[in-house]
């Protein structure tokens, strides 16, 4: 965390060892930590942001919302996998190749939907969805790496709130979509093949873009240093490297945040949004569902970094915010799961325009539960960022949280499928959530360092 795996631009052409002058504060470099988290945020708003918006719209924007599960219980399942192995690829591969391969696979699943809407086979859908969650692994892992390793220390909740705002724009744009091509279809059930394409064709250029992200050897930052000066690693170095994670002490207290990070998504998008509200109103909520993301991650990045001079009292900060926040808004839920049940639907779903004041309840808590997810994950991810500074470490780090992550959501959309009572699976996320703050507190205290601290970052 104090520039010990930083390098310095070798000096060219000064006849002697002394470092070049640092390139400035120039934002707009393509090789400056900004631009390359700015772009990275691009990638996610293309592929993952467009998943989401997909996803956000309950059962994959069909009418029998089992096809969806278990396409995304295959997602989930070889993203456990591949999100423990992804940032090994990373490093062994560089960013390019394993980000570009890793967003090829999103074209394909909205594809598979496309397909479904014609022919009603889910077997394309989950085969679909099982490449997904491998390319989705590999995307991760290196956004982890990107997102956490380019930026300056003292600055990475500011990065995260960038690259989070960016890529929660997509869900936004992605919400939009649904809403905007089926508007006057407000007794549909299935959303139609335009929406489909018009996801596809975001995806496709989510590929293109990241082959613009440079290895952090090639980033520098205003200062003159590089973000990283490791090389790329060996897959035997990495597969003992990953292994050792599931020892590792600092990765151990965030398992039940990774779990959690993910698990609600099934109970927010099938049995609130799916549930309460007709087609045409789902992808308007979704507008502000990731809108109301964008807004949380600007927050609570701004709290990580400017809240205290201290860093861990920014981390105790940040996670006494989110408990908070996260208390206030799943009472809320419960208040609002007392209204309905598997065997008591509500007769009527509501709609944006339709239905008044019984519209506005449900809406602010849907909207609030996007804000908390992002609050939430990025105060992880600047946790994971505050634990080291090399991207080859926060690749591991950012795979193993998307391992463990995705394993939870893999577990939950079965749970989804085999319809658990709804007040039981609120629960189960409230309680989950809860149980991983004060284990983020004993991560903070026995780990995390102020930026002038000097030893090691173990500290039992």
């Amino acid at each position: 965390m104090n520039g010990k795996n930083e390098e310095k631009i070798p000096a060219e052409n000064h006849g002697g060892g002394e470092d070049i002058k640092p390139p400035g504060n120039k934002k707009w470099r393509f090789n400056s930590p900004f631009v390359q988290v700015s772009l990275m945020g691009f990638v996610c708003f293309c592929c993952p942001g467009m998943f989401n918006a997909l996803s956000g719209m309950g059962g994959g924007g069909q009418v029998d919302p089992t096809a969806a599960n278990n396409a995304n219980t295959a997602v989930y399942t070889a993203f456990t996998v591949f999100g423990l192995l992804g940032g090994a690829f990373y490093n062994v591969l560089g960013p390019r190749l394993t980000l570009a391969a890793g967003c090829s696979t999103y074209v394909l699943y909205a594809g598979s939907f496309l397909y479904y809407n014609h022919h009603h086979h889910q077997a394309f859908a989950i085969v679909a969805g099982a490449l997904l969650g491998c390319g989705a692994g590999l995307l991760w892992a290196g956004e982890g790496a990107v997102m956490t390793s380019y930026p300056p220390p003292h600055r990475k909740g500011t990065y995260i709130a960038l690259f989070w705002s960016i890529f929660n724009l997509g869900g936004v744009i992605g919400g939009l979509i649904p809403f905007i091509l089926n508007y006057h279809r407000s007794s549909a059930a299935s959303v139609n093949d335009s929406t489909y394409i018009a996801f596809m064709c975001f995806m496709f250029a989510g590929v293109l873009l990241s082959l613009g992200i440079l290895p952090a050897t090639s980033v520098i930052r205003n200062d003159g240093s590089r973000c990283s000066a490791v090389k790329y690693s060996r897959p035997s170095t990495e597969a003992a490297a990953v292994l050792r994670l599931f020892l590792d002490r600092k990765m151990l207290l965030i398992v039940p945040a990774a779990w959690a990070s993910n698990f609600f998504y099934s109970y927010q998008f099938n049995n609130v949004n799916g549930i309460l509200f007709n087609l045409r109103t789902r992808g308007f909520n979704n507008v502000f569902y990731w809108g109301a993301q964008m807004a949380g991650s600007i927050a609570i990045g701004y709290v990580m970094d400017f809240s205290f001079k201290s860093r861990r009292a920014r981390g105790f900060a940040g996670i006494s915010l989110v408990a908070v926040i996260g208390t206030i808004i799943w009472a809320g839920g419960l208040a609002n799961q007392h209204g309905y049940s598997l065997n008591n639907l509500p007769g009527k779903k509501l709609d944006f325009k339709d239905s008044g004041i019984e519209f506005a309840g449900p809406f602010v808590l849907y909207m609030s539960y996007g804000l908390l997810d992002a609050m939430y994950q990025s105060m992880v991810y600047w946790l994971i960022g505050a634990l080291a500074d090399d991207s080859q470490t926060l690749s591991r780090y950012s795979g193993f949280y998307k391992g463990v992550q995705s394993a939870g959501a893999a577990v939950a959309w079965q749970v989804d499928t085999r319809k658990v009572p709804l007040m039981s699976q609120l629960i189960v996320n409230w309680s989950l959530t809860t149980v991983s703050y004060p284990l983020l507190v004993l991560l903070v205290y026995f780990y995390v360092k102020n930026d002038n601290d000097d030893d090691s970052n173990d500290k039992v």
